[in-house]
């Protein structure tokens, strides 16, 4: 059985799309202005939402944990672990374990990545290494460390997943029923840039929260708005009109930064992904500029 699970990065950072009108968003430091994000420790139980014909999956099971800390002045910190079985109409299984961290600084001008993934307890894959620029309208410098040194040039415009985050807020925020951006997250060898577009659909107001099945603390959502996203995640270069996304996530986005509702298709199967436990941190508290 193949390696079925590439992952996005945060889950946050993964429905069907059709060609999309393109927004042109502002950097980060405008188009996210009054844009925070709420440190937190999210808890989501995987299961098999779908196997189309042909894949053999029969069954998926799994956990993913997901961790936010920092603030815009000190950056941010994500944690991520993906653990999920898969079972296949043998009978056999695989266990994959995804686990990443990274940090980004708060003007998305750097980022520096680190994942390792394991299959069967055995580790497969490790990439880490760091990205900078001068400034968002620059182009990247990647450095990598792992799997070997190496150095890349990304070329400007390139959205850090904090950064994407929050551009698609603001694009939500806006009214905008839209949003393209080439996002780099350190994927595949660290080499990767996709291209993704996000549907974002009708506003939810504060309260809609209620609707879905109750878990402990998370009626802090009760208070926020949110929007049901799908991102198309393409390979660079490709045309939309005709090109199938690499994979596509569908969740509910809390304009606080916190997801709902994961739906992640792979295109052979696809795996939901419901919130279980959330546990919000206190916020790192910004120093005046003196």
């Amino acid at each position: 059985m193949k390696n079925p699970l590439p992952a996005p990065r945060a889950a946050a950072h993964a429905a069907s799309l059709t060609l999309l009108a393109l927004w042109a968003a502002a950097p980060a430091s405008a188009a996210g202005q009054g844009i925070v994000l709420a440190p937190h420790r999210a808890v989501y139980e995987m299961t098999l939402a779908e196997a189309r014909g042909g894949t053999g999956v029969t069954a998926v099971t799994g956990r993913m944990v997901y961790e936010l800390t920092g603030s815009a002045c000190e950056g941010y910190t994500q944690n991520m672990r993906f653990v999920t079985n898969m079972e296949n109409q043998s009978g056999a299984a695989v266990i994959t374990d995804l686990r990443s961290s990274s940090w980004e600084d708060g003007k998305a001008k750097r980022f520096r990545f680190n994942s390792t993934q394991l299959r069967d307890e055995k580790p497969t894959e490790s990439t880490s290494g760091d990205a900078g620029r001068a400034s968002t309208s620059d182009d990247v410098k990647v450095e990598l460390t792992k799997p070997i040194k190496k150095g890349l040039s990304l070329k400007a415009g390139v959205y850090f997943p904090i950064q994407h985050s929050i551009a698609l807020i603001a694009a939500a925020k806006a009214g905008k029923t839209s949003f393209r951006a080439d996002l780099y997250d350190g994927s595949e060898k660290g080499e990767k840039v996709y291209d993704t577009v996000s549907a974002i659909g009708r506003f939810m107001p504060a309260g809609g929260n209620r609707k879905l099945p109750a878990v402990k603390n998370a009626e802090r959502l009760d208070r926020i708005a949110a929007w049901p996203v799908s991102i198309g995640y393409f390979e660079a270069g490709s045309d939309k009109k005709d090109a199938v996304p690499v994979y596509e996530l569908t969740f509910l986005f809390f304009e606080n930064g916190v997801s709902r509702k994961l739906y992640i298709d792979y295109g052979e199967f696809a795996i939901r992904g419901e919130l279980k436990e959330i546990a919000f941190h206190e916020p790192t508290k910004c120093e005046p500029a003196r």
